[in-house]
């Protein structure tokens, strides 16, 4: 087993991020990822598109706070937290997802079978499928593991101007939380997201106010990947097959849709040129 004292991860100070979600540009650039037509999320806020998708592996989320003081914005950016035992790959019947010995948790297209047990497992919903693809694949962030090989920071880290995302050895980062708290005890809530949250994850989070109130799930802090174990003990191996026919449907659902929209334009069009079909 790979010591997790060498794996390579990301400090998130959520205090230092002012949601200029370059992190979400330079994610969207080096992965190639398309755009998506969104929406603003929430309560008037300015945060879009509201969830992580299948073409979002980054996302800064936007959190409106009051105290004494006023009104004050807290940015985080959210994203797969890498974990140090991920869930998403324990329950993988087909080794799809895997950890890699610099701590990033990757995902081999070839060997899915689309039963998209891993959207299930994962407690941060970092997992996404491409249900608009005839050709469907699990999608998420990579902590851009080409990168890494290339000794490289992942390409969010490169993009954000202010400093608020740290890459490096975990338990390096880990020594930075702890004397950024140490130092301001006053400007940190004690608590280190990530540093014991299933196990222990390699993105790991600090901030101003309790993480309840940005949005981050309370998650148990022994190994996630001991339910996933024992979940997949009790699944029949069948229902893993049952991902291909409800990719097949939703796909053929899609097609009659697209068939029927364009069928009732061409009879508007032709009743208003007096045409026929």
């Amino acid at each position: 087993m790979t010591n997790s004292s060498n794996y390579m991860g990301m400090l998130i100070d959520t205090t230092q991020c002012m949601g200029c979600r370059g992190c979400q540009v330079a994610c969207k650039q080096w992965q190639e990822l398309k755009a998506e037509k969104t929406t603003f999320f929430g309560g008037g806020g300015y945060q879009n598109p509201p969830d992580l998708s299948a073409d979002t592996f980054t996302l800064i989320t936007f959190t409106e706070t009051e105290d004494e003081n006023g009104l004050h914005w807290t940015f985080a950016k959210r994203s797969c937290m890498h974990c140090d035992e991920p869930a998403c790959a324990s329950v993988c019947p087909v080794g799809a997802l895997t950890k890699e010995a610099n701590g990033a948790v990757v995902y081999d297209a070839d060997k899915c079978i689309g039963c998209r047990y891993c959207m299930l497992a994962c407690p941060w919903s970092a997992p996404s499928y491409q249900w608009n693809s005839p050709v469907p694949f699990v999608r998420k962030c990579t902590l851009c593991n080409d990168r890494l090989q290339l000794g490289k920071a992942p390409a969010c880290v490169s993009g954000c101007p202010t400093g608020a995302l740290q890459f490096g050895r975990r338990e390096d980062l880990l020594n930075e939380a702890r004397a950024r708290i140490a130092k301001h005890p006053d400007h940190y809530v004690d608590h280190i997201y990530g540093e014991k949250e299933a196990g222990g994850t390699g993105v790991i989070y600090l901030s101003a106010i309790p993480f309840s109130e940005l949005g981050f799930p309370e998650v148990p802090h022994h190994k996630m990947s001991q339910d996933a174990e024992q979940v997949m003990k009790v699944i029949p191996w069948w229902v893993a097959g049952l991902g291909a026919v409800l990719t097949g449907t939703y796909a053929l659902t899609e097609r009659r849709k697209r068939i029927a929209t364009e069928t009732a334009a061409a009879e508007s069009q032709a009743k208003q040129t007096g045409g026929e079909l």
